[in-house]
């Protein structure tokens, strides 16, 4: 059994080696922190987290190292979420503020998350299945390229260029343009993917060239559509792994490999629990199903008017929990008010 003061240990424990990245002795935490009992005390204590394989002695002499056991019983019982400073607060609401849409917005707002914690930062998109498509646009860029143009009423824009099989003029688009309006506007992505696709197909068996044309631009719809409802990641820090390989136990080529195929971090960051705060951790072997048992992961909730997504990060097990959980629950609550204000309007 550990006592309230082997609790305090192991936060003394955790805090030093994250700070120094060495192993931690009795006698540095006597000098460091204000126990008021003795190293051979300490000593004892230590020995009682070991026997709970919450430390552990990397080299024999040498001090120890907080397990992954540690650091869960860390973040679950001694980690103080701490507030962030007043700049930083006004970092985070100056480098997010007046966004041009959501992709801007959450590409700034990884880049904000990885410059705060020096972490892999990953934003989810939130689901745009229940969406409703409230605009269509189709704009000629010349004789056969034509810009498609969605827009819902969560406010996300999508752009896509469909290449029509002959040329098309002004005349043809104002025959197109309500035919693809009354398919989906008004209509959940969800729903309207599906309209919208087989109207291509029932398009596709016809054989006038504006059949062909309604054809190729109902499928670039129906593509655009579908990718509404498919979960997707934005990222930014991965430089930062190469720079801390040192920090991991072992390769960090499962987490590159994660990192370039999506698919393991989208079901990792939906599948973490969360606490009452909406904050959430999973911690070095935690994520051995994964592959990715060297590293640590933290997660905060946010909302958005088609429901809640997270914002994450991604580093070695040896790294700020109390700070990077405050960076990553400031930057989530004050991603909320943006869409929540951006909706309202």
């Amino acid at each position: 059994m550990v006592t309230d003061r082997g609790l305090q240990v192991l936060r003394a424990i955790v805090q030093d080696y994250v700070d120094t990245h060495e192993p931690v002795g009795s006698r540095s935490i006597v000098e460091r922190h204000a126990f008021g009992v003795s190293a051979a005390t300490i000593r004892n204590d230590m020995a009682m987290l070991e026997d709970e394989d919450l430390i552990a002695q990397p080299h024999t002499s040498s001090g120890r190292i907080p397990t992954d056991k540690g650091y869960r019983a860390f973040v679950d019982h001694l980690a103080e979420v701490r507030p962030l400073s007043r700049a930083q607060r006004s970092a985070i609401s100056t480098f997010l503020a007046d966004p041009a849409d959501l992709d801007d917005l959450l590409a700034r707002t990884v880049r904000l998350l990885t410059q705060i914690t020096g972490q892999v930062a990953l934003v989810q998109y939130p689901s745009f299945a229940r969406a409703t498509v409230t605009h269509v646009q189709l704009v000629a860029l010349d004789p056969r390229r034509i810009l498609v143009i969605l827009v819902t009423d969560t406010g996300r824009v999508s752009q896509r260029i469909t290449v029509a099989p002959v040329d098309v003029d002004e005349e043809v688009l104002d025959v197109i343009r309500p035919h693809v309006s009354s398919l989906i506007l008004g209509l959940p992505a969800s729903d309207a993917a599906g309209a919208v696709a087989a109207a291509a197909q029932r398009q596709a068996t016809a054989h006038t060239a504006m059949d062909h044309v309604m054809s190729a631009i109902l499928s670039t719809v129906a593509e655009e559509l579908d990718e509404f409802r498919q979960n997707r990641l934005v990222m930014a820090g991965t430089a930062t792994l190469a720079r801390r390989g040192s920090d991991f136990r072992g390769s960090i080529h499962p987490l590159l490999e994660a990192i370039e195929e999506q698919v393991t971090l989208l079901r990792l960051m939906s599948e973490m629990a969360a606490d009452e705060n909406g904050l959430a951790t999973s911690i070095g072997r935690e994520n051995a199903e994964f592959g990715l048992s060297e590293a640590s992961f933290i997660a905060s909730d946010y909302d958005a008017a088609v429901g809640s997504a997270r914002v994450g990060l991604m580093g070695p097990t040896r790294m700020d929990y109390s700070r990077n959980l405050a960076a990553a629950r400031a930057v989530a609550t004050y991603l909320t008010r943006l869409l929540d204000e951006d909706d309202s309007r």
